[in-house]
């Protein structure tokens, strides 16, 4: 009898510690998070979010509040403005720590000391997904006295705190899952990483752009509007089912005869949202558990196309041959050419598809504002973000792979090495820096020939002050203007990426401070810009032309940003035109500023940090 009951224990105690392996004890799980919780950069992130948070949070309690109902109603908006900031710093921190699973675990030799291990394969996924998503979730977990807080004001159910937490949580898990199945699939991981961070923007922007374009409105004159089918897609529309169920209201198809799919999906979208994510996570940890074995083969195959490859006769180059090298090795590859001129191609699609609809009357002129502003916005945005990208990586990527030391051997000076980088990096880039330029210029095209020629009305009536001041659909001048501020924008974006690229060890830590760094001054005159152009006409103008994001948004819906400007045409042009000029000389000279620094210390930098990948 006593051995049979050791027996049993023996087994049953064997099977505990393997179904411990696969996730709680996973020794990837144990890894990640004993070595992630002390590092500094995760201690900073963390207090930052909950700052942030907190910040909004007292901004949302100011104000005198006379009875209970007013302070529950005040609690009720704080709550609401902490539960979108939450899912949206969540949609943004989600990718910045998932990045690793990409960048280092698509490492090959990463992976060759993985994939010789006695690790399973479902324990090598789960473990960078949850070993990584740990510190998502622990954010999560810090933000619930903020959210206890606002319970107690009153006009907060309970119900919905759960229920915007479970949205946060499902789409850090599909953030996560998706990166993880990127780290199995590919061998290039640094080239990947801000394309999946930049993908998970412009899909945000994308469906909120969509659901602007398919709303219905409840009843005739009503300002309430249907729930669409991008509803369950994005995170912050089923947020607002969430939060603003009286004015963004699911549809009720029960006993009309529609299919199950679409009644759940247009009826219940918070739902369909979370189930939605989980079974798609789901199938992704699946995939990425039966190909993760194939990736050795993959390598393998890379190295011997780079070896068939190396024979290839000699091209003529550039003056400058790092600035040719950085133009022409981003490109190399058919897939990167694909996305690149695909985004290219389907932006400039969407943009001309809406001034067409607008002319065929499908499209409202106001809803065509809308439309435009949220491509606009989303294009400058992929900009900025790749421009942070490729040059925050163009040097301590080379730093990783040893190709710095080689390129020192050379007679390359640092001046020539930092300006063949940022020349590099802008011609590559131009393209995608043509998108907006090209878009808002066809809009402007569209109002100053009144439709494409039809004679149609492209003008909209904004208030300001007492009066009605008609507005074109969108400011013609801010065609003109564009061009100048995003091209000097995104040449200062490329010279903080390159600076901190110089200055820091690793890729992903470079790309995190000069993004912090280039979020910073453009939430600064963006800010800045947005409370002057009420209060101060025409320098409120100009300061709004000085942000490429502020100008997009002011070209197309001016009201909320230049209302001050808009009574005098002459004088709104001028401000536009004068911003946008002496902001371009002002970031020109910071970019010229900058590279001079970097040349003075690069040597001393990369002495310092030689060895030290």
């Amino acid at each position: 009898m006593g051995s049979s009951t050791d027996f049993y224990d023996a087994c049953m105690g064997g099977a505990v510690a393997k179904i411990l392996r696969i996730l709680p004890l996973n020794p990837i799980v144990v890894r990640l998070v004993q070595s992630g919780s002390v590092r500094t950069r995760h201690l900073l992130i963390r207090a930052g979010y909950l700052g942030i948070l907190i910040v909004v949070l007292l901004v949302a309690m100011l104000g005198s509040v006379g009875t209970m109902r007013e302070l529950a109603q005040q609690g009720a908006t704080a709550f609401a403005l902490v539960s979108y900031g939450q899912v949206l710093l969540i949609c943004l921190l989600a990718p910045v720590f998932m990045a690793g699973a990409i960048a280092q675990e698509s490492n090959p030799q990463t992976w060759d000391v993985l994939l010789t291990s006695p690790l399973t394969s479902l324990q090598i996924v789960l473990g960078n997904l949850f070993g990584r998503l740990f510190f998502v979730l622990a954010l999560l977990l810090g933000s619930l006295p903020l959210f206890a807080v606002t319970r107690l004001f009153g006009g907060v159910p309970g119900s919905a705190i759960v229920q915007s937490y479970a949205i946060a949580a499902a789409t850090a898990l599909l953030v996560g899952a998706i990166a993880i199945t990127l780290s199995v699939t590919r061998s290039a991981g640094r080239r990947a990483v801000f394309i999946f961070y930049s993908c998970v923007v412009l899909f945000l922007f994308a469906t909120f752009a969509a659901d602007l374009a398919f709303v219905k409105p409840v009843a005739l004159g009503s300002d309430a509007v249907f729930t669409t089918v991008m509803t369950p897609l994005n995170p912050l529309l089923t947020l607002r089912v969430l939060l603003d169920s009286d004015s963004y209201v699911p549809q009720d198809f029960a006993g009309t005869g529609h299919l199950w799919l679409v009644r759940v999906w247009l009826g219940s979208p918070v739902a369909t949202q979370l189930w939605l994510f989980t079974l798609i996570s789901g199938v992704l940890v699946v995939y990425s558990t039966l190909r993760v074995r194939l990736l050795g083969r993959a390598l393998v195959g890379a190295a011997g196309s780079a070896r068939a490859l190396s024979g290839r006769e000699p091209r003529r180059v550039w003056a400058n041959p790092i600035a040719w090298r950085e133009m022409h090795l981003r490109g190399s590859s058919i897939g990167v050419q694909a996305l690149r001129w695909g985004f290219v191609a389907a932006a400039l699609a969407v943009g001309l598809v809406i001034l067409m609809l607008t002319r065929s009357g499908t499209l409202t002129l106001e809803e065509s504002r809308l439309s435009l502003a949220a491509v606009l916005g989303a294009e400058v945005l992929i900009v900025v973000l790749t421009a942070l990208n490729l040059s925050a990586t163009a040097v301590s990527r080379e730093r990783e792979d040893r190709s710095l030391d080689i390129l020192l051997t050379t007679p390359i000076q640092p001046g020539q090495y930092i300006a063949g980088k940022l020349r590099g990096l802008i011609q590559y880039l131009l393209p995608l820096m043509l998108v907006p330029c090209v878009t808002l210029g066809l809009a402007a095209l569209f109002v100053t020939t009144r439709g494409f020629g039809k004679a149609m009305t492209v003008t909209v009536q904004e208030s300001v002050g007492t009066s009605m001041v008609d507005v074109p659909m969108v400011l013609p001048e801010s065609a003109i203007a564009l061009p100048l501020v995003l091209v000097s924008f995104t040449a200062l974006s490329v010279m903080v990426g390159l600076q901190w690229s110089v200055r820091s060890k690793g890729t992903i830590s470079s790309v995190v401070a000069a993004a912090a760094i280039v979020i910073a001054i453009g939430g600064t005159v963006g800010l800045c810009g947005l409370g002057l152009g009420h209060s101060v006409p025409f320098l409120g103008a100009g300061l709004n032309a000085a942000s490429p994001m502020n100008l997009v948004l002011a070209a197309v819906h001016p009201a909320p940003l230049i209302e001050g400007s808009l009574s005098n045409p002459v004088s709104r042009i001028v401000s536009l035109l004068g911003g946008a000029g002496l902001a371009t000389i002002i970031y020109i000279a910071v970019v010229y500023g900058l590279h001079s620094s970097i040349k003075a210390n690069f040597m001393a930098t990369v002495r310092r940090l030689a060895g030290t990948a």
